[in-house]
């Protein structure tokens, strides 16, 4: 490995805010995400030996080796817990609203179906990062995952509505250790202004299962009769035992925490390279090596205000992405008038639409140290589409385009929350606490979501929109709080009146 610069000459090297030093190499400009000497870069530490060690290319060969290991995987494995607990609206439109009468009004089965699954996975949310912890990222959701697989080839096999009830319950509480425990885990391996693109590519690729589930469950319609299962069985079946198949992939690739030695998930690193994911977290932002675990500190976090506010972002977000996940199948095929296999087709262009936006605006988070304007322009694209979606009764093509706005701005802002925090804290156990928090109020917007579209209000379905706007509004005014408090105080931080996140180098990303 060649060594770089005179290290004198790279001590402290953008990492106090408002300096003006440039960056060393024409790689810099290149790749200013991987260049360790960033012009207003931020974080407690200096000039570090381990990193000295490594070229710019030697680190972003290090850096790419992890992102090939981690991102696909936990993105494939989110691809099929979205799957699983999406999946409802297409069996729906495929025959199992009719042969497990759903369609009563009081209550209303459907909704009540959709909306138990948030119930528990809120409720079993907050051990769910410690337990992460505890049995190592490999064995703890490689494990869940499997659970839930096998639940949902019972979903296949049941005989009235209320079997599904239950088997709802059970996925939300095998689920719930899932996306929190993914969220801590890749927010342990890189730095804050890396984690936007790589939030949305990992987002993206969960997408994709609201993007072709629609054209999956339509292939697996056309199983309908073999063995007497009808179409909307074969879903569930089929699709639990891709999970299954995924679950044993997670368990022989998934990788572990950088700080953890002992494990063999990480031995595809030297040991060179793993202290350099942990140089240069903490040159970052001080918080790669794992504190002893202590409930009060972990508990802790939850006194930060701001902690609460990302939960409430995330919320609002999710609100409009379960209640398109849930109810664009129906709403296309029963309002717009299209039949089963063109709504479930038709489902895929909004999604294609939203991750291009959602690529996009990590992208420009990640090179403009951008965050609260990103979630605010998703913010408003989405009420823009789902203003599109309810006042353009009459109109199928504009309301399929309002589709098209409030899927993308929806999704996007997904990993944008996602980012917002986990660049705006420190502490191993603060952001365990904050993954799960997040990840729990996400679900609460879940419920909001699996309800606000009720079949009394179609076709216009104004009231639903008109909560699904107004969650909107709130992303907007926190947003703008947070971003006012951050900018007071990284202005009283530069002046050395206040401490950021317990480090005097700290500033946070508005």
């Amino acid at each position: 490995m060649a060594l770089r610069q005179d290290p004198e000459k790279l001590h402290f090297q953008g990492l106090v805010p408002g300096t003006d030093t440039k960056a060393s190499s024409d790689y810099d400009k290149n790749f200013p995400e991987h260049s360790e000497h960033h012009d207003n870069a931020t974080g407690p530490g200096s000039y570090d030996p381990i990193i000295d060690r490594f070229t710019d290319a030697e680190i972003k060969t290090v850096v790419r080796k992890v992102d090939m290991r981690l991102i696909p995987l936990c993105g494939l494995m989110y691809c099929v817990s979205l799957l699983d607990r999406t999946n409802l609206s297409n069996a729906a439109i495929a025959g199992m609203t009719t042969e497990l009468n759903l369609r009563t009004k009081n209550p209303d089965r459907y909704s009540v179906i959709t909306l138990v699954f948030f119930i528990t996975y809120v409720i079993a949310q907050p051990p769910t990062t410690i337990l992460t912890r505890f049995f190592g990222p490999r064995i703890w959701l490689a494990t869940i995952t499997l659970a839930w697989g096998v639940t949902m080839i019972g979903f296949g096999f049941v005989k009235d509505w209320t079997a599904l009830v239950g088997l709802r319950l059970l996925l939300g509480i095998l689920e719930s250790g899932f996306f929190p425990g993914v969220v801590y885990l890749l927010s342990t391996w890189y730095r804050r202004y890396e984690m936007g693109k790589r939030y949305s590519i990992f987002y993206l690729i969960g997408s994709l299962a609201s993007a072709f589930g629609g054209i999956l469950a339509f292939g697996l319609m056309q199983m309908s009769g073999i063995r007497g299962y009808r179409g909307w069985r074969w879903i569930f079946i089929i699709e639990g035992c891709l999970t299954c198949l995924v679950a044993f992939l997670g368990y022989i690739f998934l990788i572990s925490f950088p700080d953890n030695v002992k494990s063999r998930a990480i031995r595809f690193l030297s040991e060179e390279e793993r202290q350099l994911i942990i140089a240069r977290v903490n040159q970052d932002r001080g918080d790669a090596d794992l504190e002893k675990f202590s409930f009060k500190k972990w508990l802790g976090g939850g006194a930060d205000w701001k902690i609460w506010a990302y939960g409430l972002c995330f919320g609002c977000a999710t609100t409009v992405s379960y209640a398109l996940a849930y109810f664009l199948p129906i709403i296309l095929n029963q309002e717009l008038g299209f039949d089963t296999g063109t709504s479930q087709c038709l489902i895929a262009p909004p999604y294609a639409f939203a991750a291009i936006v959602m690529i996009a605006t990590g992208w420009f988070g990640d090179k403009y140290h951008q965050r609260g304007a990103c979630v605010a322009f998703n913010a408003m694209l989405c009420i823009i589409g789902l203003a599109v979606m309810g006042w353009a009764y009459g109109d199928t093509r504009a309301r399929y385009f309002g589709v098209f706005f409030a899927t993308a701005g929806a999704n996007a802002n997904v990993p944008s929350v996602l980012t917002y925090q986990a660049n705006n804290i420190r502490g191993q156990w603060k952001r365990a606490f904050c993954s799960a928090t997040l990840v729990g109020m996400g679900a609460l917007g879940g419920i909001v979501g699996s309800t606000v579209f009720r079949s009394q209000d179609s076709p216009t379905y104004i009231p639903g929109l008109s909560v699904a706007m107004g969650s909107q509004v709130v992303i907007l005014l926190t947003a703008a709080a947070l971003t006012m408090t951050f900018k007071t105080n990284n202005k009283k931080a530069d002046r050395g009146e206040k401490i950021l996140e317990d480090s005097p180098s700290f500033r946070y990303t508005v």
